[in-house]
This record gives structure tokens, sequence and C-alpha cells, in this order.
């Protein structure tokens, strides 16, 4: 008994010695912080508010407002020509090749940037994609197993997957419809309906095929992607009960699940160098924290103003695009920062968590963290069929959204990423702590 007292003791004794680091390790990342923001606040006088002048949201809301009366009206549609039934064979085969898994769904979209960049939706599907495996490997690496059992881990994965297959089946076939439509020269939009895409795109790719405004074809992407996905997983029942509605879920601060991320930049120094700052990482990151992913409101405002980040910092968009053309997507978190994990297990899985971080390096001999590519952290697997169904019925709630976008202040996401990682391992060795015989 009185071995057991002693082991909790050295155990709480441990944990307050982490809870006392995390001050200094914490004013060391500030600090970090703090420097980057100083240089950006040179250059605030380049931040580009994304555009979207009001004329353009009144024709928007006429076309749309006429696509509803004709929804309602329902007239019948021309029949498709052998070549259009060929052509969307062609789109559909294609989406679900691409479909695959996460990896290839990221590469597509960047594909789909690099030959048409007026396409901004694109690169910011593409960087979003790339937290979404990031989020997809961690469950299979060295700490969140600490804190889920083998069927949250499932859920979890699941509920990523669906949602990941489910805006790319939708989002990428419309990409590849445009890109048609530019290589033949001639609208295809009215093929839209055929593709299972809403109402609601129709008018927006109709005018951006004269207008060519990038950010009113992103904003209204977003709001529709968003809408996409609101009853077919926010709202499914199943993903209710096994995710969302769990204690775990609502606790998805401390697992990185609600943190977007952009790499960008690069660092004056290695984190070998005997110099360097132990608390600083080695690349910075740009990025939000969405609070609440059950708010359709509030995702929508949340990819809006991930988009600002992206596109009206020129010093984001610029180390972004570098970043994406320099280093191919794995699904490990190695492929923006190496100094703290690493694709391959450098030591053997640990039965009891073994304490790591000292800020955002790893302590002196500590083994880094193993985050596993995609195709070695989960299989493959088809999309199961979508729920029918358009979710565009009336014009008020989403045109709310249709609005000139500011920068948001702060983006760094550097000094917050690596709070969040320093609150894992603390969570882990205090469960750990708990579960003591």
């Amino acid at each position: 008994m009185t071995n057991v007292k002693t082991r909790g003791t050295g155990s709480f004794r441990r944990i307050l010695g982490k809870i006392g680091q995390l001050p200094h390790a914490l004013l060391q990342l500030f600090k970090h912080q703090s420097a980057s923001l100083v240089d950006f606040t040179k250059v605030t006088d380049s931040f580009k508010p994304i555009p979207l002048p009001a004329e353009t949201i009144r024709r928007l809301e006429q076309s749309w407002i006429q696509q509803l009366q004709l929804q309602q009206v329902g007239i019948a549609s021309s029949p498709l020509t052998s070549e259009e039934k060929l052509l969307l064979q062609q789109i559909q085969e294609k989406t679900k090749r691409e479909n695959r898994n996460n990896v290839t769904r990221t590469k597509a979209y960047w594909s789909s940037y690099l030959v048409n960049p007026e396409l901004h939706w694109a690169l910011l599907a593409h960087m979003v994609s790339r937290n979404g495996g990031w989020c997809m490997t961690d469950l299979q690496g060295d700490m969140l197993p600490h804190l889920m059992n083998e069927e949250q881990k499932e859920h979890v994965f699941a509920f990523l997957e669906r949602a990941n297959g489910l805006i790319f089946k939708d989002a990428y076939s419309q990409l590849l419809l445009y890109a048609e439509s530019k290589k033949r020269k001639r609208s295809l939009f009215h093929l839209l309906p055929f593709l299972g895409v809403s109402a609601w795109m129709e008018p927006v790719w109709l005018d951006f095929w004269t207008q060519r405004e990038s950010a009113a074809l992103t904003i209204s992407l977003i709001i529709n992607e968003q809408n996409y996905i609101e009853k077919r997983i926010v709202q499914n029942h199943h993903y209710q009960t096994s995710v969302l509605h769990t204690p775990l879920f609502k606790t998805q601060a401390w697992l990185q699940l609600n943190q977007v991320c952009f790499p960008f930049g690069s660092s004056s120094v290695a984190p070998t160098d005997p110099n360097h700052d132990m608390a600083s990482p080695s690349l910075p990151l740009a990025g939000l924290i969405l609070e609440n992913f059950a708010d359709l409101t509030e995702r929508i405002a949340f990819g809006k103003s991930l988009y600002a980040i992206l596109f009206g910092i020129p010093a984001v968009f610029q180390g972004v695009v570098s970043f994406a053309e320099a280093t191919p997507h794995t699904g490990s978190r190695s492929d923006y920062w190496p100094h703290l994990y690493a694709p391959i297990r450098k030591a053997p899985p640990e039965v009891k968590y073994q304490e790591r971080l000292h800020g955002c390096v790893l302590k002196k001999d500590a083994a880094p963290f193993y985050s596993p590519p995609l195709d070695q952290a989960w299989p493959d697997r088809n999309l199961a069929s979508v729920e029918p169904g358009d979710w565009f019925v009336d014009v008020k709630k989403p045109l709310l959204h249709m609005r000139p976008i500011a920068v948001p202040i702060p983006f760094d996401l550097t000094n917050e990423a690596c709070v969040a990682l320093n609150k894992i391992e603390l969570g882990i060795l205090a469960l750990q702590t708990i579960k003591l015989p």
C-alpha cells in the first residue's frame, strides 16, 4: 500500500513539474511569436482584404432567386447528348479515382490549382485537406492512442474520412467541369445538376465564367461545401452519437482536431543548432482554431477567414505555395515539423508514456514522435453512397455570408500549436496517474 502511494505521489510530482515548466516554455514561445508578429506589423499595409463588390452580390442574388423559381416550376432539362454523357462519365470516374484517400484528394486539389490558379478554392482546399490527413494519422501516432481506445479512433477516422470524401466528391467534379469548359471555350455548367451539385452553384459558375471574380466563387464554394455536409455529417445521428456529442470530441482542443495550420516561411536556424532557442519551432504556422464545429455559421466564417489569411497576406501565400511545391503530402506531420515528428518509429511503442517535450522541441535524447504516412496508418475505404437532397431552398441565410473578408489578426498559430502539444502530453501524464493501481 505504501509502495502504491509512493508511486502515485511521484507521478503527481512529475505532472506538477510539467505544469511548472509550462510557464517558462510558453514564455519562450510567446517571445518567438511576438518577434514574428512584430515582423508582420511592419508589413500590415500589404495585407489585402478579400473584396466582394456590392454589385457582384446583387447580381448573384438575382440569379439565385431566379434559380429557385425555376426549381419550383420544375422545368425539365434538355436531353443529354452522347458527348455530354461521355463527359459526365469521365468526370465521375476521375473523381472516384482521385477520391481514394486523403493523399490522392490533396494532390488532386493541388493539381487543379496549378493548372487554373484563378481557382483560389483549390489551393485553400489543398491546405485544409493536408490538415485533415494530419488529423487522421495522429490517431495512430505516439500521443493520441494514450487517450483513445481502438473504437474511438475508428469512429473519429470514419468521421474525418467521410467529411473529407463528401466534400471532394462534390467540389472536385465542379473543378473538372470548369477545366473542361475552359478547354472547350464554352460553358458546360448546365451539366452541374447531373453531377449532383447544388442549384446554388450553377449561377455562381456562370457568373465566374464571364466576370472571373475569384473571391465570389471561393466564398460561394465555402458556403456550399459546409451546407453540403451539414445534414450528411453534422446532423447525422450516427456521427452525433459516435463522435460529435462524445466527451472526447468536446475536448477536441486537446486533440488538435480543431486547428487548421498553413506551414509557411522558413527558419533562419536549424533546431539542431546549439544556439537555437529550445522553445522555438523550425517552421512558422499561420491558421486558426475552430471553436464549435457543430455550428454551420461558425464553420463558414472559419473557412472565409482561412481564405483571407491565405490570399490576403502575401508572405503567407508565397510561403504556402513554396511549401506545397517542395513538400508532397504524405499525411505525416513530419512534412512540416521534422524536428518533432518522424514518419518511421525511432523507438518501440510505449506502454507507459514518457515525457518528451520542452516547449516546442524534444528534450535531450528523446525520440521524435511517430507520425505515420497515411498509407501506413489507415487502409483505403470506399465512399458510401451519398444521401440525396439539395440544401439550397432559400436565398436569405446563405446570402448573409456573401460579404468581403478582413484578414483576421492574430493569424500566427505557431504558439497555439506548441501549447496544444504540451497540453496533450500533460493530459496523457495525468491520465496515467489516475489509472495507477
